[in-house]
């Protein structure tokens, strides 16, 4: 069997072969040049020295999966490319158009699946460059430059999409003459994230205080925009770069801003950055990215785009997918059964919405994946897990249906009274509980008040939502307002349905959610 048979002579013919010669499968040349057929022969590709517009030449190869006639000269591939569909009139031809224009692509398109148009592909590649993406990533380029030292910084208790867009802007930066470090603040709790950081050998600075960020020349925040913000960083610390997906209800004030929510990850903006700049990253670090992908998506099911999947498909050839499978099948915890299971004995259901008090938190982590699970009951559509620890009321909720945007309905809830934020499916909450702890000693008591300030006032804004809609998202109609002059500016719309927004206070963006919950917003991984 051959798995692709390409057919033609000249520099595209050897660049294609030795490139698909790397992959698995068969490669086989038909060449009638002796002198480039010698010289594919000496990298150990197969080749027939042959003519390639004979269809008796190519009747002697069987079960061929694609055919690319690749010559310099349209005309030659014109000729090959009718040869081939007589001998194998359903396999997958692409044909390269030519560097001359002696062949009318109407002429390929009518025996072809897909011709390489020169022309084309050189103005897209220009475009890419030179347009307003291409200004763009100049400019990033440009600030990357002229900084000796960066902090890239993600959002607290950072999850697989923050890590690996962190470690991709720090192999950029690196690039660049720029020594960059990724940093965060919190921990890195659960099971899945720490297996993501220590199988792959990802480098990263857990900081303590504020001030250590001051070392660096520069700030970027990636997977989150503001400071101060889902991070703690003081409020007015300038930033450099600011790299996210999800948008903002208010103004992002740095020197680079890309804040694109027509994509389901900011792993999927860095793969962009880096093809554009054409750098070559470890096979850590495409496997990062990957997985950063796959979690943000929740394995391609949710906010997903053609980007999103285009930034997979360029990964997947270099990532290790068996490494894949091992970050996402790592140990559970007893505490975590524990959680699930007080989640399911406590449960209370109010139509379609299940809420579930689990009281003392062992693991706050545990909260999120018991969400997930209530979310498999019969006729419920939403579910809200809560309990408390070290003074801190944790909430984590996941939907299935489109009716309440989790996000804007717990920003709602709890933006005044705490931090909160997330996806229209999946979101998390953080309730300091203050004097709350010392209202009673008995623990059946606190149980009762954390369930009363949960519950009551997420059925009233789920309420609310359903009645009233979600609040305004801001968008980057208005950027020139709060970017510097001169910078490149993405006007996209945001979808209505990605209503991801800020509260109050260290307000939770729910960058990290997850299928498995990674980070539920309220700052746990």
């Amino acid at each position: 069997m051959v798995d692709r048979l390409v057919l033609g002579s000249g520099p595209l013919v050897s660049s294609v072969a030795g490139s698909l010669q790397e992959q698995s499968g068969t490669v086989q040349v038909v060449t009638a040049d002796e002198k480039r057929a010698e010289s594919l022969r000496e990298t150990g590709i197969s080749v027939f020295t042959l003519d390639p517009t004979d269809p008796a030449t190519l009747e002697r190869f069987d079960d061929v999966d694609v055919v690319a006639a690749l010559d310099t000269a349209g005309e030659h591939n014109l000729a090959a490319v009718r040869a081939a569909q007589r001998v194998f009139p359903d396999v997958y031809m692409l044909a390269y158009a030519g560097n001359d224009s002696a062949v009318d692509d109407a002429a390929f398109s009518a025996i072809v699946d897909r011709v390489i148009d020169p022309g084309r592909v050189t103005a897209q590649f220009v475009m890419e460059r030179a347009g307003d993406a291409g200004r763009q990533m100049r400019q990033l380029w440009r600030i990357l430059r002229e900084l000796d030292s960066l902090a890239v910084v993600t959002h607290d208790n950072p999850d697989p999409d923050a890590i690996a867009s962190g470690v991709a802007l720090a192999t950029l930066a690196d690039a660049t003459g720029c020594d960059a470090e990724v940093c965060y603040f919190g921990s890195i709790n659960h099971q899945e994230n720490r297996a993501f950081v220590n199988v792959l050998n990802l480098e990263l600075r857990n900081l303590i205080e504020s001030s250590e960020v001051e070392s660096f020349d520069g700030l970027a925040l990636v997977d989150h925009s503001r400071p101060g913000v889902n991070d703690q960083l003081p409020e007015e610390m300038p930033v450099d770069i600011v790299i996210d997906h999800h948008p903002p209800r208010t103004p992002v004030d740095a020197r680079f801003v890309d804040l694109r929510s027509d994509v389901g990850a900011t792993s999927t903006l860095l793969v962009d950055y880096l093809d554009q700049f054409g750098l070559d990253v470890s096979d850590d670090v495409a496997t990062a990215l990957l997985f950063g992908i796959h979690v943000d998506t929740q394995a391609f099911s949710r906010e997903v785009s053609q980007r999103d999947f285009l930034a997979a498909a360029t990964l997947t050839p270099q990532a290790d997918l068996a490494t894949l499978e091992r970050i996402e099948s790592p140990s559970i915890s007893p505490s975590t059964f524990e959680t699930i299971a007080a989640a399911i004995r406590n449960r209370r259901i109010e139509g379609e919405i299940l809420l579930s008090s689990v009281g003392r938190l062992a693991d706050r982590d545990a909260l999120a994946q018991a969400a997930d699970r209530l979310l498999m009951f019969e006729n419920v559509t939403t579910s809200v897990v809560y309990g408390f620890a070290d003074g801190t009321i944790y909430v984590s909720a996941r939907a299935r249906s489109t009716e309440i945007d989790l996000g804007e309905t717990l920003r709602d809830a709890f933006g005044k009274i705490g931090s909160a934020g997330g996806h229209i499916d999946m979101a998390g909450a953080q309730i300091t509980m203050g004097v709350l702890e010392a209202t009673d000693e008995r623990e059946e008591s606190l149980e009762q008040i954390v369930e009363s300030v949960v519950a009551d006032r997420f059925l009233e804004a789920a309420d609310t939502y359903l009645t009233e809609g979600p609040a305004r998202v801001y968008t980057p109609e208005t950027a020139e307002e709060y970017l510097e002059p001169g910078a490149d500016i993405d006007r996209r719309e945001p979808p209505a349905e990605e209503g991801e927004g800020i509260g109050r206070g260290r307000a939770l963006s729910e960058n990290g959610e997850s299928e498995t919950e990674r980070n539920d917003g309220s700052g746990s991984p």
